[in-house]
């Protein structure tokens, strides 16, 4: 194993907790940035591309006929083909919070309908469920199996908000397991049945999947319930014959005790497990090795990478599979120091990098990620999900590469800001107000001094008289300034005032006026 550190460019901030990865042919995209994305990307979906230990961003292209995909975070994915034969392969992405942390419970179809030239667009769909249709959920898995030529998606576990009965206002982001259901899934007709298998007690999530031909196996994960991570493993076995389908669970022995542990393949048959918690505020740092042979599974330790200081010391870790038996790992930064990143990455290689990417697209390995603040303060608790190729491209780039620069600070003068001493929006917690809102809040510029932006909720102003100085060219102030704008108005033009006429002269008995000039002249005359 070697373990190299990596650097990211100056758009290191969309790296955050919660993100998943997407490799189509060995080209790698990102997407779940936290919060909405920016007009530099407005899709919210960027090539992850790493050369020679760096990371760069580079915003991706869809379709015209392409449906919104939201930034979800804390999501289950998986790729999916119509049968084992298939060489193109679609993405399956389900469930995960929006930046509202509101649980999404649709299923997006991620596609690639154009390659040319090192530039990829997109086509994404939203696949409408009828039947058992799982709830919006996060820290899930959902895997796809095949059986007699047909193919169905397997999810299970996750976590969900508390009955809407149950929520309170100081109860209103607390989450509880899911019910222990496994679902089936047919993404051609978008039937969805649940299946209650009594094998399965407890409710799980943050485990690792691993789906094999007909086959799906559940290893750890923790149960939010009893606060503990079962040392158990589970076979979910799926059977697809002309009638309907049979489901059925075995528990099977030598599983181990870990939640969001990051699992990638190194063979045919044999996959790497690296990370994860065994308990509340402890690392695993045992690395195990998982073997495929004739249909059974072997579990074993292996030798650990020679882990640097940082990495031991640190609290939490976090990361998933890049592909090529490479693991991308992740710490918090240094705040001790003067200059300090909010995390540091490394690569980690488990095996050559001679391994068939081809071969690896059969099954799905998937990495749980637990959402900061839930259950403990450092259990799973920064954790995201790669599924990556670390060398994605040779030569020059043809993408347009994001600049952090280009956007701007969503901290001091974006959506989500403190405009004034009243204010109370919070990315968290904000629903759209007026009806042209939809996933940011309005705002509205006050002219005062250089100008700075307010949102129209929090400056009280109605619907009709937003619409109104939004298409007007009129100046705005705000709340704050209105008072001083009043105060410094030029005073309004005021006409001179009208001076009394020249006192006129009267020519006795002529009743005709004579003025001064008209006197003069007459005094020279008669003189």
């Amino acid at each position: 194993m070697s373990l190299q550190m990596v650097t990211v460019g100056n758009n290191i901030a969309l790296i955050q907790p919660g993100f998943s990865l997407m490799n189509f042919d060995g080209q790698v995209f990102f997407f779940g940035q936290k919060g909405w994305p920016k007009r530099s990307c407005p899709t919210g979906v960027f090539h992850f591309d790493v050369k020679h230990n760096h990371l760069k961003l580079k915003p991706a292209v869809f379709s015209k006929d392409s449906c919104y995909l939201p930034p979800l975070r804390y999501p289950a994915t998986c790729t999916f083909k119509g049968n084992l034969e298939s060489e193109n392969h679609q993405y399956i992405i389900h469930g995960g919070k929006t930046p509202n942390n509101e649980l999404s419970d649709k299923i997006y179809i991620m596609s690639v309908v154009c390659k040319n030239n090192k530039k990829v667009t997109f086509r994404c769909t939203e696949k409408d469920l009828v039947g058992d249709v799982p709830e919006g959920r996060y820290g899930h898995s959902i895997d796809v199996v095949y059986s007699r030529g047909k193919s169905v998606g397997v999810l299970f576990g996750g976590r969900s908000y508390i009955p809407s009965a149950q929520r309170t206002t100081e109860k209103w982001n607390s989450v509880a397991d899911c019910l222990p259901h496994v679902f089936l899934v047919d993404f051609e007709f978008g039937c969805s049945t649940s299946y209650i298998l009594p094998e399965l007690q407890d409710g799980l999530s943050f485990h690792v999947s691993i789906a094999r031909n007909d086959t799906v196996y559940i290893l750890g994960g923790h149960s939010l319930a009893n606060n503990i991570r079962p040392a158990n493993l589970y076979r979910i076995r799926v059977d697809l014959p002309l009638g309907s389908p049979a489901v059925n669970c075995t528990v099977m022995p030598g599983g181990i005790s870990v939640s969001s542990a990051i699992l990638t393949q190194i063979s045919n048959d044999e996959f790497v497990i690296i990370g994860g918690y065994q308990l509340e505020n402890q690392k695993r740092m045992v690395c195990n090795i998982i073997s495929f042979e004739d249909n059974k599974m072997e579990i074993r330790e292996m030798e650990t990478p020679d882990w640097t200081p940082d990495i031991k010391h640190s609290k939490i870790w976090f990361g998933s599979d890049m592909g090529n038996g490479t693991i991308f790992l992740g710490i918090p930064g240094d705040n001790k120091q003067v200059v300090s990143e909010a995390f540091y990455f490394y690569m980690l290689k488990c095996a050559e990098d001679d391994v068939n990417e081809d071969q690896k697209t059969f099954t799905n390995s998937h990495t749980s990620t637990e959402d900061p603040g839930d259950s403990t303060p450092f259990e799973d608790s920064e954790e995201f999900c790669f599924s990556a190729e670390a060398n994605s491209f040779d030569g020059d780039d043809e993408f347009d590469t994001y600049n952090e620069d280009d956007e701007e600070d969503e901290s001091e003068t974006g959506y989500w800001i403190t405009c004034c001493p009243t204010c109370d929006v919070d990315i968290n917690t904000w629903v759209p107000f007026y009806s042209t809102e939809l996933n940011k809040p309005a705002m509205i510029y006050c002219s005062h001094g250089d100008g700075h932006w307010v949102h129209a909720q929090c400056m009280d102003l109605a619907e009709s008289t937003l619409i109104h100085l939004s298409e007007g060219s009129n100046k705005y102030y705000c709340n704050e300034h209105v008072e001083i704008a009043r105060a410094l108005q030029t005073p309004k033009r005021v006409l001179p005032l009208k001076k009394p006429p020249l006192k006129s002269l009267h020519k006795k008995g002529s009743g005709k006026i004579i003025t001064p000039a008209k006197k003069s002249f007459l005094r020279r005359l008669f003189d």
